[in-house]
């Protein structure tokens, strides 16, 4: 019994990394999946083959598709500031992510509000009103990787 409940304990972080899935609007339904995670790859829809990898993250960079060659580097992610490939140049700032709001470039003035994170919903702008919601998450999905869909 104390091999199956450390197996399952084992196990699980990798079943809930492998069920984040984003979808469209407020919407739970299966039909609505925009795209799935599985803590490394991002998928087209629910799916889970290597031909529907739409991008790969690895904690600091997004590529696209299945790649891991600084060439496909679409994206670099710096704790607060997102970058344009893989530069880290103050010009080269596309977002500014301070754990709640998506800024547009180096600002984070509220007029310059893309997005507002709350809990499993992505708003437009700085609404959080239930007709403004963009997405509906379950899971986790790194915002360098969300920002994609937006």
């Amino acid at each position: 019994m104390r091999r199956i409940l450390l197996l399952i304990f084992a196990l699980l972080p990798l079943w809930c990394v492998a069920q984040s899935r984003v979808y469209a609007g407020r919407s739970t339904y299966s039909s609505d999946v925009v795209c799935s995670y599985d803590g490394e790859h991002i998928y087209r829809g629910s799916s889970n083959y290597t031909s529907d990898i739409l991008y790969s993250y690895d904690g600091k960079s997004v590529y696209l598709g299945n790649s891991k060659y600084s060439s496909d580097v679409l994206y670099t992610y710096d704790h607060k500031y997102i970058y344009k490939g893989r530069s880290h140049y103050t010009s080269d700032i596309l977002f500014t992510y301070d754990g709640r709001y998506l800024y547009k470039g180096n600002s984070t003035y509220t007029s310059d509000i893309l997005y507002t994170f709350d809990g499993r919903y992505v708003y437009r702008g700085r609404s959080t009103y239930s007709s403004d919601i963009v997405y509906t998450i379950s899971g986790h999905i790194p915002i360098p990787l969300l920002i994609l869909l937006l």
